[in-house]
């Protein structure tokens, strides 16, 4: 649905964006992350035709973007960080009217209006006017104007940003449930958001693609191995011992103890990428010890981004 290949782009001397190759399957939702002045904003606004690449091509539903902007535009639905939002206008006419200027057919507008509604939450404020909203229900009149046209791809720039938690959870669960029908690329610095929502993650930094991957991968790519948390009740140094002993376990950590207990916490790392959870457990049994707690413990998504866009 989203080909990018080899994108360029320089603003004077400043290389912005730096060879970005990519694609994004149809109905997939990709959340793109980058610290600020990365590059995402600037390759989202390529792909929304805003600017021109200075090198490189990209296509959206076989569309290039330099050549047939206007084909593209109908076929993507943006909402950038701040919504396009008429403050003065009540709910109903603003989806209207965007409908109309995105060349929805008359015939087909009041029908492709209630439903874009209803699917972002917002035909019971209809009649309101967009100032007198809440943030949460600014943003998603934000995404209905970016659905009002049934475009096969959606790109939020910061869909959540501003929201308490119960609409940050809402607005999670209305772009998930728009997955399938339509292709989402999320921009987001909320990292626990991309875990929850996107089915594929792309880290940009200096302009230049660092990671692309599942959420669940990114870690075992990242370390090689496999990390689990184990609490278990017994003499801390035989544990320790035996643990460090078996072929599948490269490194045994003591965590912490329990205070006036001889239950002790350890952190194990798996040689390369073995799953250790079996033979730890059959370790422990075995030795006759109290097993009360065993679970992956591998970095998350936030460890992961900033190893990548960190330098110090």
């Amino acid at each position: 649905m989203i080909d990018v290949r080899q994108v360029t782009r320089y603003f004077g001397r400043v290389k912005a964006v730096d060879q970005v190759t990519f694609q994004v399957e149809k109905g997939e939702i990709l959340g793109f992350l980058g610290p600020n002045a990365a590059g995402k904003t600037t390759t989202m606004r390529i792909l929304t035709t805003f600017l021109p690449a200075t090198k490189g091509t990209a296509t959206v539903a076989g569309f290039d973007v330099h050549t047939q902007s206007m084909e593209v535009r109908k076929r993507i639905g943006y909402m950038p960080e701040n919504p396009p939002l008429y403050h003065e206008m009540r709910v109903r006419d603003y989806i209207d009217f965007v409908a109309a200027i995105k060349g929805v057919d008359p015939r087909d507008r009041k029908r492709a209006v209630a439903e874009t509604m209803d699917k972002t939450g917002i035909a019971h404020v209809s009649d309101r006017v967009i100032k007198t909203l809440s943030k949460g229900y600014k943003q998603r009149v934000g995404i209905a104007q970016a659905l009002v046209h049934n475009p096969d791809v959606l790109i939020l720039d910061e869909p959540t940003v501003g929201l308490d938690p119960k609409q940050i959870i809402e607005v999670r669960e209305l772009i998930k449930n728009l997955a399938g029908n339509h292709t989402i690329i999320l921009s987001t610095h909320i990292l626990p958001e991309v875990s929850m929502t996107c089915q594929r993650v792309m880290i940009i930094d200096h302009g230049r693609i660092v990671a692309e991957d599942r959420p669940e991968n990114l870690t075992r790519g990242l370390t090689g191995s496999h990390r689990i948390g184990v609490v278990v009740k017994g003499p801390k140094k035989e544990i320790q011992s035996k643990l460090s002993a078996l072929k599948t376990v490269s490194q045994v950590i003591t965590s912490e103890t329990e205070k006036d207990s001889d239950t002790h916490h350890f952190l194990l790392e798996s040689v390369a990428d073995e799953e250790i959870r079996p033979q730890v457990a059959k370790s422990v049994i075995e030795n006759g010890w109290e097993l009360y707690e065993i679970k992956p413990e591998d970095l998350s998504l936030e460890d992961v981004f900033l190893h990548l866009t960190t330098k110090e």
